[in-house]
């Protein structure tokens, strides 16, 4: 035992040694992650303010500005262009210069006044579809809002209580003011994670193929789960540092705090770092270059992320894609890292995220102690 303990202290001496002494790799090692997390962070927003919007008023009359002031009132839409005809609306839609176009026909307040439904049209840029629904639902918002108003007004004329309606009040649970922060933040950390850990450890092994340096590991006495402990302890102290910077920064930056236990998710960020280090070790045993290594990579990276739930919820996703996400670590690190971070959540809300995530990562390191025999061969 006394002998083991020597040979996988030595082992991850040299791991250390030889993963930090250049400064260019501390650099990318505990900087970037941080880095790359803190620009996405600013940049990946659901937000939708000051929209541009044109106004084409034919009406032109007291009640006609008083509508357009109730969209401009919030902070949402800002009037970037008056039309003074309709043959304009195309081409300020074809320059990007208005997200919306907001069309008064002449008898608006004709129509209001004489009691019957005055018609305005909304005509927003649908090329991106989610931005869009966000603008049409503001503005539907500002419209009820509108049209309450002057109901009340109207039967406050004649002396008329308003009726009796079902006043909902909504609240976002766990996100009251729905900031993109709260959601955008925690992801990025997994995705740092799983992007950094993968690539550092399948590339810093098959470096050792490359360089000669692994054959003189292998004719020492070092056992194969010593090899591979000693391969995987590093990078995974090198992704709690990591995660931790991020968390720090998260927290200062975008206000973003740990609500759950902090011991719990780092127990679980080692569980999901172990399995990130085991499909990085099966990369490497099938890879004889950098460049091989990297390219497998990213065939890896690339739909594990996008199948995670990072960006597009995985219950939206069809039955097959969805069956297939069960093998994908970072979709059940994100549970978790969301539930622990946003919801308070332990392991009684968590335990089926946490029985399928131990069990891939079970599964990563026996493929990849598997592979590794072969290799020795």
């Amino acid at each position: 035992m006394e002998a083991m303990w020597r040979r996988l202290l030595c082992m991850l001496v040299k791991e250390f040694l030889q993963m930090l002494r250049d400064p260019r790799m501390r650099v990318v090692i505990f900087g970037t992650p941080v880095i790359q997390m803190t620009v996405m962070a600013f940049a990946l927003t659901t937000d939708v303010n000051n929209i541009r919007m044109a106004v084409l008023d034919m009406d032109k009359t007291p009640a006609s500005r008083e509508f357009i002031s109730a969209f401009t009132a919030g902070k949402y839409f800002r009037i970037s262009a008056t039309l003074t005809g309709q043959d304009e609306i195309t081409p300020i839609l074809d320059r990007a210069e208005a997200r919306a176009v907001l069309h008064i026909p002449a008898r608006f307040s004709k129509d209001l006044y004489n009691g019957q439904t005055a018609k305005v049209q909304l005509l927003t840029d649908g090329t991106d579809s989610n931005s869009t629904a966000i603008v049409q639902g503001y503005a539907g918002y500002i419209l009820t809002d509108y049209n309450d108003r002057i109901q009340k007004k109207r039967l406050a004329r004649k002396g008329i209580d308003p009726p009796v309606q079902i006043d909902t009040v909504s609240r976002a649970w766990y996100n009251p003011n729905q900031e993109s922060h709260y959601y955008y933040v925690p992801s990025l950390i997994a995705t740092m994670l799983f992007i950094f850990s993968l690539l550092l450890t399948s590339i810093g092994i098959v470096r050792e193929k490359e360089i000669g340096t692994i054959e003189q590991v292998m004719v020492t006495p070092i056992r194969r789960t010593e090899f591979i402990l000693g391969k995987t302890i590093p990078y995974m102290i090198t992704g709690y540092i990591s995660m931790t910077f991020m968390l720090i920064v998260a927290y200062l930056v975008f206000g973003v705090h740990v609500r759950g236990s902090l011991l719990l998710l780092y127990g679980l960020t080692g569980v999901y770092l172990a399995g990130n280090m085991g499909i990085a070790l099966i990369i490497s045993g099938s890879a004889h270059t950098q460049q091989q290594a990297l390219l497998t990579s990213f065939l890896v990276l690339m739909p594990s992320v996008m199948l995670s739930g990072f960006l597009f919820p995985v219950t939206n996703m069809p039955e097959s894609i969805r069956i297939a996400t069960f093998g994908n670590p970072m979709r059940w690190y994100l549970e978790i890292l969301r539930g622990i971070v946003m919801k308070d959540v332990g392991v009684t809300a968590l335990w089926p995220a946490i029985l399928i995530q131990a069990g891939l990562t079970v599964t990563f390191l026996t493929v990849a102690v598997g592979r590794f025999k072969k290799t020795l061969k």
